[in-house]
């Protein structure tokens, strides 16, 4: 029988002021009967808007059809023919925005909970495969690099190597993954689940070569010296953005990139690593994005006695995800809004005891479509803190461009490639934030998967 209540099956969470002080999931997931549950409120709607809302075009109807049924392995299957990350997603995609902003269920009520049934189908499959398969694909002979082992890189291997393409992977850090495992915190995506994720792409007879950076280790030149046919570059946007404003390099001021890397990487959280910790009792994170909810919510599992996150427009202008907003606020993070920094002080030793800010009024909307802020004059006022942590965005590094002849950029430094992922340089590919800046995982991914299909076309029509 179909399930017509108006709103999604809860999702079980850990209570509020027990989750700010550790870094275990705050989402607990779906038990089998809330998926059930769950999975009866999907109308199975003829025209699938939903499909249409998704960047990877996941089978949306058909997976939730077969947990309706009690077939979970169905279920993955089904997800999987469409989604290297399915785990990944059901936990960090902005569905709100995108499949379920479309479903028909959030005409009337709320839409169908596509995220959280992901998630738990992924969670599912994990759970009961007995060990991971070795996926046997007849190989084309073919040999395409990717460059960057984040969502957009991961896609566009996956997608190759299923086709047969011999696929190796660059990664310039030490843990394949990127933003994945570098950036977003432990408490929103458990790394062990990205290692899962990984090492299912490993099965399909992906190499992925850690320690190597694009430029320095190896050339882009090279990489078609040795044989590759094809690259695909999804290095990511890891250059951090500041303000320039006074104060910005006393010690205590960290980029969200440095301080995010600390502890999710570098486990400076636990015992045991070498990475040393960021010790804070008051942290200011400058910035409303997602990333500045991921800052603010580790300074405080970090063991901050006070976070404020400060933003230059009010809470309807905000960027980050409406979920992790009233995480944090749960959490008991205080939201400085329509506030803007203007210098960060420091004491005699050179560390940060202060930020100065402005209070800010919203004037006429700017090229964004947002209203643009404004200063008020004579609003100055300091909040004391001895962290700031900036997390106003990132561009990508210019590493690549600069030691790749034929590659061109923007003015962002982002790499300029059309619709179908194919660069400047010929037999060279790219997508992800590489290519539009800092933006979602389910992006990139969705970016990967356009550069696949296009590289395949790019070599079946070489030969």
């Amino acid at each position: 029988m179909p399930n017509m209540d108006k709103n999604k099956t809860a999702m079980p969470e850990q209570e509020p002021m027990i989750r700010n002080k550790n870094f275990q999931e705050v989402a607990l997931g779906y038990t089998e009967e809330n998926a059930r549950i769950e999975a009866q409120r999907c109308l199975n709607c003829k025209h699938k808007p939903c499909v249409a809302g998704c960047p990877v075009k996941v089978r949306i109807p058909e997976f939730i059809k077969k947990i309706d049924e009690g077939d979970y392995e169905g279920a993955y299957e089904i997800l999987t023919s469409t989604n290297s990350l399915p785990a990944v997603c059901g936990r960090v995609c902005p569905q709100e925005s995108q499949c379920e902003a479309v479903c028909v269920r959030g005409i009337k009520g709320e839409p169908v909970g596509i995220g959280r049934l992901e998630r738990f189908t992924a969670d599912w499959h994990m759970a009961h495969q007995t060990a991971p398969k070795k996926e046997s694909i007849v190989k084309n002979g073919h040999k395409v690099a990717v460059v960057g082992s984040g969502p957009a890189g991961l896609t566009c291997a996956g997608d190759l190597a299923l086709a047969g393409y011999d696929v190796t992977i660059y990664e310039s850090l030490h843990e394949a993954g990127g933003v994945l495992i570098y950036g977003i915190p432990q408490f929103r995506l458990p790394k062990e689940i990205v290692k899962k994720e990984v090492e299912r792409l490993e099965n399909m007879g992906i190499t992925i070569n850690k320690d190597y950076v694009i430029g320095r280790t190896i050339t882009v030149d090279e990489l078609f010296e040795n044989g590759f046919e094809a690259v695909f570059i999804g290095s990511g946007a890891g250059l951090p953005e500041f303000l320039g404003i006074p104060g910005e390099s006393l010690l205590g001021v960290y980029s969200a990139n440095e301080y995010l890397t600390r502890i999710n990487l570098m486990k400076s959280y636990k015992e045991g690593y070498d990475t040393p910790p960021v010790v804070s009792k008051v942290v200011a994170v400058v910035g409303g994005g997602n990333v500045a909810m991921d800052a603010a919510r580790c300074a405080q599992r970090m063991g901050a006695e006070k976070v404020y996150i400060i933003y230059r427009r009010s809470m309807e202008e905000l960027p980050a995800r409406k979920e992790e907003v009233h995480h944090a606020i749960e959490e008991g993070i205080e939201f400085k809004l329509l506030n803007n920094p203007v210098a960060i002080l420091g004491d005699e030793n050179g560390r940060v005891k202060a930020i100065e800010c402005v209070r800010m009024e919203l004037g006429e909307p700017d090229a964004s479509g947002r209203r643009r802020p404004v200063p008020v004059e004579g609003s100055n006022f300091t909040l004391d803190v001895d962290t700031v942590v900036i997390s106003v965005g990132t561009s990508p590094n210019p590493l690549i461009k600069s030691t790749t002849k034929g590659l061109e950029t923007n003015k962002h430094g982002c790499l300029i490639a059309d619709d179908a992922g194919a660069t400047t340089r010929e037999g060279v590919f790219a997508g992800g934030d590489a290519v539009t800046g800092a933006a979602t995982v389910i992006l990139a991914m969705g970016a990967g998967k356009t550069a696949a299909a296009s590289i395949m076309k790019y070599i079946e029509a070489k030969k």
